[in-house]
């Protein structure tokens, strides 16, 4: 069990140290995060289309029978509503 922080400096330190590190990581993010705002801005410059890109990196986050049965149930919605033949 820690004790309490008003009991002791070394719980103190430890939540320094934590939150030292969190602080550090949401630095790398947001510099992560600008370069693939960059990526994008340049794949825009070329010629393609963001948004799409964006979906697609989704797309290829998600394993393979979990996309098949969104396609599936997307494609049954499409059906009822009229939407695809």
């Amino acid at each position: 069990m820690v004790t309490d922080v008003a009991d002791s400096g070394v719980a103190a330190d430890e939540l320094k140290q934590f939150i030292e590190r969190i602080e550090r990581l949401e630095e790398e993010k947001a510099a992560i995060a600008g370069d693939i705002k960059e990526v994008y801005g340049e794949l825009k410059g070329r010629g393609f289309d963001a948004k799409a890109i964006r979906k697609i990196v989704a797309i290829r986050k998600k394993p393979v029978e979990e996309r098949a049965e969104e396609d599936a149930i997307l494609e049954l919605y499409l059906q009822a509503l009229g939407m695809q033949g």
